[in-house]
């Protein structure tokens, strides 16, 4: 099963070569989350059709027609007694975070960095695991830094999502791209999901370290100067980035782009990196610069935030490969789940 689902998403992805010019995805920062639009995600899992969320709309850089509206999900809407608990719920939104599975450089114990490398088989499994573990949590859009291992890891893990909605990867480089990756069919576009790829989520770049042997580097250069390079707070590798050069971008994207979603109510997933994710996390839990760098996240284990009146509320991460109990449900997170429960018993 492993293997088909891989090469489905090779082929789904082998197109976005793309995403590695670094100089590219700089002038189109300020476009990038602008596709999340009401074409896609006017169907809030945890909202109704009265809502507008207005702010997105006027961001939008996708065209579509006069005619388009808020969606529904009967699915996902968790029902309300009154219009003042519509409202108090509108409050809350959920955060998964996801480091990428495994990849094939990982693997060799080679240093990867911003270098796009894809997943090893044992990185699909964790993937495909990250997805069952996640199976029952809201997603309305998807964020990816622009390397493959991260944009895999995504899409594998949405395959096991039960509400069977489809990560499309959203393409905004010029006006044709646009154009030709238009979705016309409004029944699609309501079971669809809006993957969104950006460079300020890339692992920190590990400059003349990248495709290195570690034990060979740390032979060569001692180890404890390879664990001042991997460790350190603001101690870059020779021609490279520093935890908190990654956490300049990494957060900043997060503020700017991210968070605004949350804010609207949308419940986001980001299948990153570790140090991009650690700088996220920082910021999430208010982590001081020496409590980051021990800050330690396995390949393909979700973390699970809740959106909750500007506050981040960690609810865990889960211990079994199917049942994401441990996270904690918020009430609101136990009806999507019961709902769910009675569609697809």
């Amino acid at each position: 099963m492993a293997a088909e689902v891989y090469h489905q998403a090779i082929g789904t992805l082998q197109s976005h070569s793309y995403l590695n010019n670094f100089n590219h995805h700089q002038k189109l920062r300020n476009n990038l989350v602008r596709l999340v639009t009401k074409d896609f995600i006017g169907s809030n899992d945890l909202s109704r059709s009265g809502s507008n969320h207005t702010g997105l709309r006027n961001c939008s850089l996708i065209r579509s027609s006069a005619s388009q509206t808020s969606v529904v999900d009967p699915v996902s809407s968790p029902s309300r007694s009154n219009a003042g608990d519509t409202q108090k719920k509108s409050n809350e939104a959920a955060l998964i975070l996801i480091r990428h599975g495994e990849s094939l450089w990982n693997e060799k114990n080679l240093f990867t960095g911003c270098v796009d490398v894809p997943l090893s088989k044992k990185g699909i499994d964790e993937a495909i695991e990250a997805g069952k573990r996640i199976s029952s949590i809201p997603v309305d859009v998807i964020f990816t830094s622009a390397l493959i291992r991260a944009q895999m890891t995504a899409m594998l893990a949405m395959t096991q999502h039960r509400r069977r909605k489809v990560p499309i990867i959203m393409h905004n480089e010029s006006e044709q791209a646009r154009a030709w990756s238009q979705v016309y069919s409004e029944d699609t576009k309501k079971q669809s999901i809006p993957v969104i790829a950006s460079w300020q989520l890339n692992e920190r770049m590990y400059g003349e370290l990248q495709g290195l042997n570690k034990q060979e580097t740390a032979d060569r250069y001692g180890k404890e100067q390879v664990h001042e390079w991997r460790r350190s707070y603001d101690i870059p590798p020779p021609n490279g980035e520093s935890l908190e050069m990654c956490a300049q971008r990494a957060v900043a994207y997060f503020r700017d782009q991210i968070e605004p979603q949350l804010l609207s109510g949308k419940n986001v997933m980001i299948a990153a990196h570790g140090n991009s994710l650690r700088s996220i996390i920082m910021y999430l839990d208010k982590l001081t610069s020496q409590e980051v760098i021990s800050l330690e996240l396995s390949t393909g284990i979700p973390l699970l935030y809740i959106f909750k009146e500007g506050r981040f509320i960690r609810r865990g991460s889960p211990v079994g490969p199917t049942e994401a109990g441990v996270y904690a449900y918020t009430r609101r997170l136990a009806l999507y789940k019961q709902k769910l429960d009675e569609m697809f018993q």
